[in-house]
C-alpha cells in the first residue's frame, strides 16, 4: 500500500518537459508575422489581382474606345447616309411635283391649239395710243397680258387695272426686265374712248401698260378672236349714256401668239404672278428665244 502511494506520489511528480519559452516567444512573435505575412501576401495577391486589373485595363479600355469609335464611325456613316438620303428623296419629290405641273401646263397648251375646240386669240388690227396701228403680230416674241374693259366702268375695271399693276411690277422683279412681258388694255367702248381719253385712263395704272383702241368694228372682231363677250351698243349718238358689259379675265399669250391661261378675279397678284412666271420658266428652260428690247 505504501509502495503503491510511493509510485503514485512519484508518478504525480513526474517532472514536465520544460516549456520552451523562447520558442513559444518565437512562436507567438512569429504568428503575427505570419499572418501579416499571409495579409500581406493576400494584400499582395490582391494588389496584383488589382494589378493585373489595371495593367489589363488600357487593354479593355482600348478595346472598348477601338469599338466605340468604330461604333461611332458607323453611326455617322448611317447618319451621312440617312441625310443623304432625305435630302435625294425630298429633291426627287420637289422636281417630280415641278415636272408634273409643267407637263400640265404644256397639256393645257397643246388642248387650247386641238382641233375642233374654239381658239383664243388670233389676227386682229388695232391702234395705240399714238395712232400706230397694231396687228397680233406686234405682240409676238414675248408674254403679252391682255385685259379688256372701258375707262367708264365704275369699280370693277379700276380694281383689276390695280392687279394689273401689281402683277407688273412682280414680274418686272421676278424676271429682271421689263421687255419679256407686255400688258395690254383694249378697250370695249371705242366711241368714248379715244386715244387722248385712255392715255390719261391708264396713267393712272401704271405707264407700262399698252391702250389700244379701234373702230367700232375691228373692236368687235377682236372680242371675238378673244371669246370676250360685251354689250356696247353700236350706234351711238353724241352724249348718250350708257352701260357696257363683258368678260372680266385677263389673256396671258405665249411669245407665238397662243393662249395659255386665264387669271380671273378670284386670282391675286401674288397667285396670278406665279402663273404668269412658271410659264414664263417652262419657255426658257425649253430653250425658246424671248424679245427683250
Amino acid at each position: 500500500m505504501a509502495s503503491t502511494r510511493f509510485i503514485s506520489r512519484t508518478l504525480g511528480r513526474v517532472p514536465k518537459a520544460p516549456i520552451n519559452r523562447s520558442l513559444t516567444t518565437s512562436a507567438t512573435q512569429h504568428i503575427p508575422l505570419l499572418r501579416a505575412s499571409q495579409s500581406t501576401s493576400q494584400t499582395q495577391t490582391f494588389n496584383g489581382i488589382s494589378n493585373r486589373t489595371f495593367t489589363t485595363t488600357p487593354l479593355l479600355r482600348k478595346g472598348n474606345t477601338m469599338g466605340k469609335i468604330k461604333t461611332q464611325n458607323f453611326t455617322g456613316i448611317s447618319w451621312n447616309a440617312t441625310l443623304l438620303f432625305i435630302l435625294t428623296a425630298a429633291g426627287l419629290m420637289v422636281y417630280f411635283r415641278v415636272e408634273k405641273e409643267r407637263l400640265q401646263r404644256k397639256q393645257i397648251r397643246e388642248m387650247s391649239k386641238g382641233v375642233g375646240k374654239p381658239k383664243v386669240g388670233g389676227p386682229f388690227v388695232l391702234r395705240d395710243l399714238d395712232g400706230k396701228e397694231v396687228t397680233e403680230e406686234d405682240l409676238k416674241g414675248r408674254y403679252s397680258f391682255v385685259y379688256f374693259g372701258f375707262t367708264h366702268c365704275p369699280d370693277i375695271c379700276p380694281d383689276e387695272l390695280d392687279k394689273m399693276a401689281a402683277i407688273i411690277d412682280r414680274v418686272k422683279e421676278e424676271t429682271k426686265s421689263d421687255k419679256v412681258f407686255q400688258p395690254v388694255f383694249i378697250t370695249c367702248d371705242p366711241a368714248r374712248d379715244t386715244p387722248e381719253v385712255l392715255r390719261a385712263y391708264l396713267k393712272e395704272f401704271h405707264p407700262a401698260i399698252m391702250g389700244l383702241t379701234g373702230t367700232y368694228e375691228q373692236v368687235k372682231h377682236v372680242c371675238k378672236q378673244y371669246r370676250v363677250y360685251f354689250s356696247t351698243p353700236k350706234d351711238i349718238k353724241p352724249g348718250e349714256d350708257y352701260l357696257v358689259d363683258h368678260s372680266i379675265y385677263f389673256y396671258l399669250m405665249d411669245p407665238d401668239g397662243d393662249f395659255v391661261e386665264c387669271i380671273g378675279r378670284q386670282d391675286t397678284p401674288e397667285s396670278a404672278t406665279k402663273v404668269i412666271m412658271d410659264h414664263i420658266n417652262d419657255w426658257k428652260r425649253e430653250g425658246k428665244p424671248l424679245k427683250n428690247y
